[in-house]
C-alpha cells in the first residue's frame, strides 16, 4: 500500500469537482449507528437500535455495503479494488 498525498489551496476546487476527486479509486469508512440504517441504505431490513456498524461509501459519498466490522468493510473495498480510508 502507498500512501498519496495532496494539498490543494482552498477555493482551487469547486465542490463539483471535488465530489469526483477519487472516483473509481478510493472509498471511505464510516462508523455508522444501527438508527442510521434506514437513511443511507433504504433496502435494509430492520436493524435493532443501538448497533455499530460500518458503512463503506464511494468516494463521492454513495453507500456501497454495510456491515458489523471495519475489517469486512476494508476488505470489501480491497476486493473491488478501491483505497480504503476512515473517516472519523
Amino acid at each position: 500500500m502507498s500512501e498519496v498525498s495532496t494539498t490543494l489551496e482552498r477555493d482551487s476546487v469547486s465542490p463539483e469537482a471535488l465530489a469526483h476527486l477519487g472516483e473509481g479509486h478510493i472509498a471511505y469508512v464510516k462508523q455508522v449507528r444501527s438508527e442510521d440504517v434506514p437513511d443511507l441504505f433504504p433496502q435494509a431490513p430492520k436493524i435493532a437500535p443501538g448497533l455499530k456498524l460500518f458503512a463503506l461509501h464511494a468516494a463521492d459519498g454513495t453507500p456501497i455495503m454495510l456491515t458489523d466490522s471495519r475489517e469486512a468493510a476494508v476488505a470489501n473495498a480491497w476486493s473491488n479494488e478501491l483505497q480504503a480510508v476512515s473517516v472519523h
